[in-house]
């Protein structure tokens, strides 16, 4: 989580209005030539709706003509008619270009949020709620979807046709036309200024909640097994009720504000139909206006009423678009904190050599750095094991080796290569990491083997397993190694996960090797098979494993002992036993546990 971000990673304050439509505006910039045909569609269908009051108004001074001509009248309709075809067919070719366009770029934005999403550093996705940002995702690419239409297939149009009717009418008469453009302008003024001003605050704090219930629930069934084991199901519904609860009320006022605000657009738009056939029944009985005037005005308020009774309903559904869009167009304005430099060159791993040299890093949200002025080497190939308490900097020492955080200051380098100066993918892919609980996707067994290779053949997945002890048990399974392991891999038990995390290192074949406790949840049997496979696995690569149970480490080749974010002893098993220092201590509660 940044300073500008709140407690689920959202932005303190939302992006204005305008910063959310020029985040719109780029989006429509993709494809240029789309959308200058799109607009040519929409605009001269425009002007044919603007064109029918005079149409018809034409047609009504024809046909009420004391001499009667039908060539003319009947010509008079097909203009109107041909009007309204054409009005048809344009709309038409605009909804028919519009779509894959929007399609298209909501496409593209939903997978650049993803990107943008995954790129952010482990802090933030720490302080967010998955839930919340699947929610806030999901809901953009819908908004992105409303403001699009609003803005190029209903506002535009309507803005258009509002004032070009105004004006025709003032052509005709002053009066009448000065009425109509003073009422239009209110009404749309009254509009804006209720919803940004008024339904806006409620929306926004309604759009919170809505992605807080992603986040409880998201929160919630990813922890079913826990709330199963404590009975809690009860406890967890009325938790998430009084979430849903809060997003209730919250709802309500947004959409009674809504209701409110309807009631007032309706009275002015009573306002506008009242005026301008006022003006035109006096300019008719004092004989300034003919019929076809008559007919004009009608019409025109037919068609005026019918865009601005959905003008409203335009803003709003722009307004809450917009609200929608907010915070992907806020993670598009958000730099990655943890970021490649430019122009970044690939890691070269080859030999596995690391040196921390002078580092000092603190956690943003401690006040004391975990490391100060910090040095150490491991030469490459060595095994190397991690022990201390909790919070002693161990597994600090491996996030910073994947760069999951920068450094306030120093270097770390591997094989003479700083960190931070190279691609933070490259880097990776050259640590293979066995932790404690092993994620796994709900994906079959043989991709999450071959998840850090994934163009690995059948036969290397098979053979990765089989040095993992993992191939008799997925034989087992009905469905081999196609079988989905669920949702974190919550069909398999935690060996079973295990094993398969170890299969995945393998197979990934890189030079640095972490091992996070990577025989923790193995009975005693599997353990000792687990554990021939990992000294394979160790040959020939840098290791480094932290480790609570010590009697995993006897072969290390030194052991780093932490406390405070110093090393405060290191040698092999013997030599600290020797010493009767913290590591004595710790294997002798070690041995009297076992």
């Amino acid at each position: 989580m940044t300073d500008d971000t709140d407690i689920d990673g959202a932005p303190k304050r939302a992006l204005s209005n305008g910063q959310v439509l020029a985040f719109v505006w780029r989006q429509w910039m993709r494809r240029p030539k789309q959308f200058a045909l799109i607009l040519t569609f929409m605009l001269a269908a425009t002007a044919c709706d603007l064109s029918i009051p005079w149409a018809a108004g034409h047609l009504v001074d024809v046909v009420s003509d004391p001499v009667r001509r039908p060539e003319v009248a009947w010509g008079a309709w097909a203009t109107l008619t041909g009007i309204y075809a054409l009005f048809y067919g344009l709309r038409q070719g605009g909804f028919r270009t519009m779509n894959p366009f929007a399609a298209k770029n909501m496409e593209e934005m939903t997978n650049e949020a993803f990107s943008k999403v995954q790129g952010f550093s482990s802090d933030w996705h720490a302080d967010t709620f998955a839930g919340s940002t699947v929610r806030k995702v999901s809901r953009a690419m819908w908004g992105y979807d409303s403001v699009s239409d609003v803005l190029i297939l209903m506002l535009g149009p309507a803005l258009i046709v509002l004032f070009g009717l105004s004006i025709s009418m003032f052509a005709r008469d002053p009066l009448a036309g000065a009425v109509s453009l003073g009422i239009v302008m209110v009404y749309m003024a009254a509009s804006v200024l209720i919803t940004t001003k008024w339904i806006r605050p409620a929306n926004l704090k309604s759009n919170a909640l809505d992605s807080k219930i992603g986040g409880a629930l998201a929160d919630a069934v990813g922890g079913v097994a826990v709330v199963k084991s404590f009975g809690a199901e009860q406890r967890e519904a009325a938790r998430f009720g009084q979430t849903t609860s809060a997003w209730r009320a919250a709802t309500i006022r947004t959409w009674n504000r809504f209701a409110d605000n309807g009631l007032v657009m309706n009275v002015l738009l009573l306002m506008l139909q009242a005026s301008l056939t006022a003006v035109m029944v006096r300019g008719w009985a004092a004989g300034r206006s003919e019929a076809g005037d008559v007919a004009f005005a009608v019409t025109s308020f037919m068609l005026m009423a019918g865009y601005l009774r959905n003008f409203g309903d335009m803003v709003r559904m722009l307004q809450k678009g917009i609200d929608d869009l907010a915070d992907v167009a806020a993670y598009h304005r958000q730099d990655p904190q943890v970021a490649d430099r430019a122009g970044a060159p690939a890691f070269r791993s080859h030999r596995g050599e690391i040196a921390f040299d002078h580092v000092t890093f603190r956690y943003k949200s401690q006040p004391k750095p975990v490391y100060e002025d910090f040095s150490l080497r491991i030469a490459p190939g060595e095994r190397v094991a991690l022990v201390g308490p909790t919070g002693s900097g161990k597994s600090t020492f491996v996030k910073l080796i994947q760069r999951l955080y920068d450094l306030e200051d120093g270097r770390v380098l591997i094989d003479g290569q700083d960190v931070s100066a190279v691609t933070q993918a490259s880097l990776r892919q050259a640590i293979a990491v066995v932790p404690q609980d092993p994620a796994l996707f709900h994906r079959t067994i043989a991709e999450n083997i071959a998840y850090g290779r994934p163009d690995a053949s059948p036969e290397d997945i098979v053979e990765a397993a089989k040095r993992a002890r993992a191939h008799d048990f997925v034989m087992r399974l009905p469905k081999g190694y196609d079988t989905l392991v669920g949702e974190r891999g919550v069909k398999l038990s935690g060996g079973e996960r295990q094993r398969v995390a170890i299969a995945r290192a393998f197979l990934t074949d890189a030079p640095i090797l972490v091992l996070d406790e990577a025989t923790s949840s193995l009975d005693v049997e599997t353990e000792r098979e687990v554990q021939a496979a990992t000294e394979a696995l160790m040959a020939g690569r840098t290791t480094i494993v932290i480790a609570h149970r010590l009697s995993t480490i006897r072969g290390a080749d030194r052991i780093l002992v932490f406390s405070g974010g110093r090393v405060v002893e290191e040698g092999r098993h013997g030599e600290l036993v020797a010493q009767g220092g913290t590591y004595a201590r710790l294997n002798a509660v070690a041995e009297g546990v076992g």
